[in-house]
């Protein structure tokens, strides 16, 4: 165990964890014991193998200042670790070391992970919470939570039964249709692993179903905070979470308005794009990827007059390190999801996300919070009008939000998503798919995410016209009861 390199990793986190704690020269022989059972126990429930106590660093700055505290004194006569053994049950394991680290004496006590049982210290249960140390008996769910991750493992998407049982995936087997691939209608549950062991539909199969019962959604600001004035919010959820993300990088494509740069020009009139679409797209798929679904909450997308924000829910998972993760060796939080984004051929997993995105704008776009992992994405504005708002006709004409027709590829579509014009790419593909059986207007509006049947119609109209989709009943083209089927 290189604990220099351990210290050195657990001091560039922004603030200490629930599984370590930083001191200077305090010494409390009863507290250090509360400290074993607590962050024993902290360390279970964040997936840590150990749980660590420094001495020698400054808990506010984590600068290593060195100590004097002597982990080989005697408590009345017994020797601390002793003192402290005898008290831990179950036998914990737990030693310290001191270390060398700038020239400044450093030493840690090395707590492992409870398992199976929780760990106590003279008969009582400890847990971490913020920056204190509480009682189990006190946190009656707490202490329930803690026993169901030692008997079962952390909660995951795989292991957590969803709520709702009565899941379709009409969706999910056009989205792969559309992208060249096959699934299997008697094995494709088993496959994609969206059956907990006991045979009921688990969370990952609720974020793939026709409706994910989660709302996504893509909030814009005036200001350069959520105290300004909120111009709209775009909700993108509550469907199969691969059209989401679609949605999501769609609009996103709306917003990044090319800006006319008028400085220096000679000859070709250069464009700026508010912000690096690449970036972005990296940034809003590790969010998806990365996000801590079993809290029931989705990414969060806000949309400032200087930047977009991309919230994902939860930390760093276990076994990543702050150094780890900027040099882009991923370690997936939901792999199975992970699986079907590289068989989607949505992400390559080659970790080069994350360095992809500091390459551009640099590791301080990042800030690690308690519960949640933010990237801020700066705008590159030609003009400094910082109090117009994006995303609105102040900053985006007709013009540019409309892409040209003309310009557009085979493979593309225009649509109507919430009265902005965009493209998507392969929706011809996902209606024909879809419609391999008889799917009414309203269906085929909500499998692309429209609200007005309108707007369906717009996609449904060509195909017609080209022989690739038929009505059921055409001698009655404005029937009620008229549906459309794809001819192969």
């Amino acid at each position: 165990m290189d604990l220099v390199k351990i210290v050195k990793e657990l001091i560039s986190y922004p603030t200490e964890a629930n599984w370590f704690e930083f001191k200077e020269n305090w010494y409390e022989p009863y507290g250090i014991g509360e400290y074993i059972s607590s962050l024993s126990n902290a360390a279970a429930l964040e997936g840590e193998e150990y749980g660590y106590l420094v001495w020698g660093v400054n808990d506010k700055s984590h600068k290593i200042v060195g100590t004097t505290f002597d982990y080989r004194v005697d408590v009345k006569n017994e020797p601390l670790e002793h003192y402290l053994a005898r008290q831990v049950m179950p036998d914990n394991n737990f030693f310290f070391q001191e270390v060398i680290i700038d020239g400044k004496r450093v030493v840690v006590m090395v707590v492992p992970a409870a398992s199976k049982i929780p760990t106590g210290f003279d008969g009582n249960r400890y847990l971490r919470i913020g920056s204190s140390k509480v009682n189990l008996n006190k946190y009656p769910e707490r202490e329930s939570n803690l026993f169901y991750v030692l008997r079962v493992g952390l909660p995951t998407i795989c292991n957590t039964e969803s709520e709702y049982q009565d899941l379709t995936f009409d969706k999910l087997f056009v989205y792969y249709a559309a992208k060249g691939v096959a699934l299997n209608k008697r094995n494709f549950k088993k496959n994609l692993g969206l059956l907990t062991e006991s045979g009921k539909y688990n969370l990952l199969a609720q974020l793939i179903s026709d409706d994910s019962h989660i709302p996504i959604r893509f909030a814009i600001f005036k200001g350069t905070d959520k105290a300004s004035v909120m111009y709209s919010v775009r909700e993108f959820g509550n469907t199969c979470l691969l059209f989401s993300l679609d949605k999501v990088l769609e609009y996103g494509e709306v917003l990044n308005v090319p800006q006319a740069d008028e400085r220096g020009r000679k000859v070709e009139r250069k464009e700026v794009p508010l912000f690096d679409e690449e970036a972005f797209r990296e940034a809003i798929i590790n969010a998806f990827v990365h996000n801590q679904w079993t809290t029931g909450n989705a990414p969060m997308i806000t949309v400032f007059s200087d930047r977009i924000e991309i919230l994902s829910r939860g930390k760093m998972p276990p076994g990543q390190t702050v150094e780890g993760f900027y040099a882009g060796e991923s370690v997936p939080v939901n792999q199975k999801l992970s699986d079907m984004f590289l068989q989607l051929h949505i992400s390559e997993r080659t970790g080069r996300g994350v360095p992809k995105i500091t390459e551009v704008y640099g590791k301080e776009i990042y800030e690690f919070r308690e519960n949640s992992i933010v990237v801020s994405i700066p705008f590159t504005r030609v003009e400094n009008d910082v109090n117009t708002p994006v995303g609105t006709k102040m900053t985006l004409d007709e013009e540019k939000i409309t892409p040209d027709k003309d310009d557009m590829t085979p493979d593309e579509e225009m649509i109507t998503l919430d009265n902005d014009k965009i493209r998507r790419k392969n929706s011809s593909k996902y209606i024909l798919e879809y419609c391999v059986k008889p799917r009414n207007i309203l269906e085929i509006a909500e499998m692309l995410g429209l609200k007005e049947k309108k707007s369906a119609r717009r996609h449904i109209r060509p195909l017609v016209e080209q022989g690739r989709l038929a009505m059921t009943i055409p001698d009655k083209p404005n029937s009620k009861n008229q549906k459309y089927i794809t001819i192969k």
